[in-house]
């Protein structure tokens, strides 16, 4: 069962209750810490994949062969804010594999960074598909089918090649076989990925600890990590958790959202990776967790702390601008805590 992870407190009275579930897991597979029921409990792991669906994009030779930059790999990695610096990495990513914004096919949304949708109201722009938060995804896709010289106009089909290594990739990472992943539809239109929140976590540990992954993907896993250590605002954008996550790290882990409350961190040094999964959907109780899971786990200084209170135990206010409430963790992993 999924326990208590987060309270949403309105004065001293407990307004709401984010339940959720919890695994810290190694790379060999042991489930080194939890909260509720990590191995029982099954959802689709959205946006937090994207990193490990990077893997075949920069294993097959394409960031050669193109001259893909490590902040284009981090874009491939991104839930993007749709700002200037994300529309234009995943503008230059097409151009160097000879494609348009016609071939994304995500779909379109105003971008979630609310400065920059203002901006497209104010010149009379429609938002289109490179401002979708999953076009740097897409386009990591188009790479991977030009590459290899698959369609570029079914991409997004599960039985397109650019699907079938993805699929392969996470099953790889889970340690689990392709046909036991439940397939469902993300918000962009692709494949999406169903596991148990320990699978999710044994993922993260093998794409951030890659020594038992085959020599190609661990080579693009480092790389990948670099380019989101090296890059975090391409990885989110302004204000945004995933980006202020990745740079209070300064180098020790790789982290990445997903959406319906899905969070996943990886150590880079320690062999140890995070999944969470907060039952209701929320997102914000999935930062205050992670955060927390992070203190716990005393992997955070007092000064990163400080630099990530915002989203540990955020304030909530009120029209006038009060401060009403707050939300706050509340649980404790169950293994001790060194």
């Amino acid at each position: 069962m999924s326990i208590e992870l987060v309270h949403a407190l309105r004065g001293d009275l407990v307004e709401s209750i984010y339940r959720g579930d919890i695994a810290v897991v190694n790379a060999e597979g042991k489930l080194l810490y939890s909260a509720g029921d990590p191995v029982q409990k099954i959802s689709f792991i959205r946006s937090a994949a994207k990193p490990i669906q990077a893997l075949p994009v920069v294993a097959s030779g394409a960031m050669e062969r193109f001259n893909i930059s490590d902040q284009e790999i981090a874009v491939f990695c991104a839930s993007h804010s749709g700002e200037e610096e994300h529309t234009t990495a995943v503008r230059s990513v097409l151009q160097k594999i000879g494609l348009d914004e016609s071939y994304l096919q995500c779909g379109s949304h105003p971008p979630i960074y609310r400065k920059a949708a203002d901006e497209l109201v104010l010149k009379g722009i429609t938002p289109s598909e490179v401002h979708c938060n999953c076009s740097g995804k897409h386009s990591g896709m188009l790479t991977l089918a030009q590459q290899q010289g698959w369609s570029t106009t079914d991409y997004i089909a599960l039985d397109h090649p650019v699907q079938q290594a993805m699929l392969q990739a996470m099953a790889t990472c889970a340690g689990i076989k392709a046909e036991e992943i439940a397939i469902g539809t993300d918000g962009c239109g692709v494949p999406v990925h169903g596991l148990s929140v320990f699978r999710m976590a044994l993922a993260w540990a093998n794409l951030t600890t890659p020594k038992y992954l085959p020599a190609d993907l661990a080579q693009a896993a480092t790389r990948i990590a670099q380019a989101m250590i090296s890059h975090p605002s391409k990885v989110a954008g302004t204000n945004r958790f995933c980006s202020a996550l990745l740079t209070a790290g300064k180098g020790a882990w790789i982290n990445k959202s997903g959406a319906q409350g899905i969070y996943c961190c990886g150590l880079l040094d320690q062999n140890l990776a995070i999944a969470i999964k907060i039952e209701s959907g929320t997102g914000s109780a999935g930062y205050s967790a992670m955060v927390e899971v992070l203190r716990q786990l005393d992997l955070l200084s007092s000064q990163q702390l400080e630099e990530l209170k915002r989203f540990h135990k955020p304030v909530m206010r009120n029209h006038r601008g009060d401060v009403v409430g707050e939300l706050k963790p509340v649980f404790t992993l169950a293994s001790p805590i060194r």
